[in-house]
């Protein structure tokens, strides 16, 4: 009895000065939220919040809406259900635009993904100029895309006299149709479209790189590791969370494409270089009294819910291998 009684005085000493701090703690109610601050915090806020919702969220809705409507922003919408979806994915030309699209991201993950990193590794290395190195990798980046794609235009120029051919033509080879031919032309796009993406993603890898301690390299070289045992045993692993977000970025990026397709040949030729978003374009803008903006809104829905299934399912599958 002794024991027992001892033990649980023992545990109300223990307990009691908890439960008394508990109730000593004031309650976040309203009033407590307003005392401390909380409208101010909010009448701030305020003008982001709107902001925000006009141009990012209610587009987001009126899009939904428009998607279930047949309506060209001039006559009065119709609802129309699901129709809309039914008409584009009923479009031969939709398909078309859907492989040109994956044959476009294909050909710059293939080429456009390691320049930049390879670049960006290469630059590390350089003992001299290396702010020169990086301003002339950006430069193309501030370049305005219409001044890019008219230099890119008169570089793509066919027969003997184009700058591409003139060059090739002093090693014996081309000349090249380059944008004039169906098979060309996607590479050619692919071409240009690095060459103005790729400056931003080399800061990138450059800025990753200078969180690489420097004694993982100095114990590779005591090991006798040359530069591209350093490469693969070293940077790469240190990078690997970087690379897996550049990765997704990019994959996202290449599925809305637009501008290159849009600006060097309009979908030509023979529609080789249609893409989803040149499409819904063409959907929305295809008559001067207005285009079909429901079907330009529904595929645009489609696009937006096929990247974001993606987008989650490779961050699950990364998950692991991006820290591991």
């Amino acid at each position: 009895m002794t024991v027992t009684t001892t033990t649980s005085s023992r545990g109300d000493d223990v307990v009691a000065p908890a439960r008394a701090a508990g109730a000593g703690r004031p309650r976040r109610g309203a009033a407590t939220w307003l005392r401390g601050g909380g409208l101010h915090s909010l009448v701030f806020l305020l003008p982001l919040l709107v902001i925000f919702g006009v141009f990012s969220w209610f587009p987001i809705v009126r899009a939904v809406i428009m998607s279930v409507q047949e309506t060209n922003l001039v006559t009065d919408p119709t609802f129309v259900g699901l129709d809309n979806f039914r008409h584009v994915l009923a479009d031969p030309l939709l398909w078309k635009a859907v492989q040109n699209t994956l044959y476009f991201a294909f050909l710059a993950l293939l080429f456009g993904y390691p320049v930049p990193l390879v670049a960006a590794v290469l630059m590390r290395e350089v003992r001299r100029a290396r702010g020169l190195y990086s301003a002339l990798a950006y430069l193309p980046v501030v370049v305005p895309p219409v001044v890019a794609v008219l230099l890119w235009k008169f570089f793509y120029k066919g027969g003997p006299t184009g700058v591409f051919n003139t060059i090739l033509g002093w090693v014996g080879l081309g000349p090249y149709p380059w944008l004039q031919d169906a098979s060309w032309a996607m590479p050619s796009l692919v071409l240009a479209a690095t060459w103005a993406g790729a400056g931003g993603t080399i800061i990138i890898y450059l800025a990753a790189l200078t969180s690489v301690p420097a004694e993982l390299y100095d114990a590779s070289e005591v090991d006798g590791a040359g530069l591209w045992r350093k490469i693969w045993h070293v940077t790469l692993p240190q990078l690997r969370g970087v690379l897996f977000i550049t990765l997704i970025l990019q994959v996202i990026g290449t599925a809305q494409v637009f501008l290159e397709p849009y600006l060097f040949t309009g979908g030509g030729p023979n529609n080789a270089t249609v893409t989803v978003l040149l499409l819904i374009y063409r959907y929305a803008f295809q008559n001067s009294l207005g285009g079909d903006y429901g079907a330009a809104t529904a595929l645009s829905l489609m696009l937006a819910a096929v990247l974001a299934v993606f987008s989650v399912l490779y961050f699950r599958l990364t998950r692991s291998w991006s820290t591991s």
